[in-house]
């Protein structure tokens, strides 16, 4: 199997799991990009800021168009993480492959887990809290960090940050949370320009294509099948790629 057929479906598959799950499928782009299609750690994690870059613009045009998308706090509170993520960004290359392999392991195994446990009713379509500046801020800045440092879009993480800290409804929440991990993700390509000259952009870029159609095909896929079963089975399979590229890490 070619390289350009094995980027074409893992970037399906990637699409389809960011269309299906409004996020978290971007974890599965680091690990196909080092495992199947042997990019190094620092060039599938910057590889990877590109796709998400991409298919979160995308997603966000279509948000936008249904007015999920509250673009003033939005703004404010990925502001809060534009320093971080650069920085990261930056940390990221100096960093030893093993370090940011095992990283990016347990992020992604922290992912799955969180995924497999039942969703608290404070995730549902309630009403919304008054905003905390103070801790919005800080957590912010802290998922800027970890979009940097690892080049995931980190809806798994923003999407419950925007719920809980800033009192969005869930809708809302996904929409701007889009938002958010676009201008995270950009901030990181920013202080990554030195990492670009060593991509494949021969894989890159049908990879990128795939998940951008693959996120479309996703929203029509959640239409069909229960978002408990897809949450399910893809924190599963996430589980199982985070216990491979840990024990890969160690070794």
């Amino acid at each position: 199997m070619t390289a350009l057929i094995l980027a074409l479906v893992a970037g399906a598959v990637v699409g389809l799991a960011l269309g299906g799950l409004g996020g978290g499928g971007s974890v599965l782009a680091v690990p196909a990009l080092i495992y199947l299609l042997h990019f190094s750690p620092v060039a599938a994690t910057t590889a990877s800021l590109l796709i998400v870059t991409a298919t979160s613009l995308t997603a966000l045009v279509t948000h936008t168009r249904a007015g999920n998308v509250r673009w003033k706090q939005g703004a404010a509170f990925a502001a809060a993480g534009l320093i971080p993520a650069a920085l990261a960004g930056a940390a990221a290359a100096r960093l030893p492959q093993g370090v940011l392999t095992a990283a990016f392991a347990v992020l992604a195994g922290v992912v799955a887990v969180t995924m497999l446990r039942p969703r608290p009713a404070a995730e549902s379509e309630e009403a919304a809290r008054p905003a905390r500046p103070g801790p919005a801020a800080v957590t912010g800045a802290g998922l800027g960090g970890v979009t940097g440092l690892l080049g995931v879009g980190g809806g798994f993480l923003v999407v419950p940050a925007l719920v809980n800290v800033l009192g969005f409804r869930m809708r809302a929440a996904i929409g701007t949370s889009l938002l958010v991990i676009a201008v995270n993700s950009l901030a990181a390509l920013t202080a990554r320009g030195d990492s670009f000259g060593g991509l494949d952009w021969a894989v890159v870029a049908p990879f990128t294509a795939a998940a951008v159609l693959g996120a479309w095909d996703g929203k029509r896929l959640a239409a069909k099948v229960s978002g408990t079963v897809l949450q399910r089975a893809f924190a599963v399979a996430l589980l199982a790629v985070a216990v491979f590229m840990l024990v890969d890490a160690v070794m």
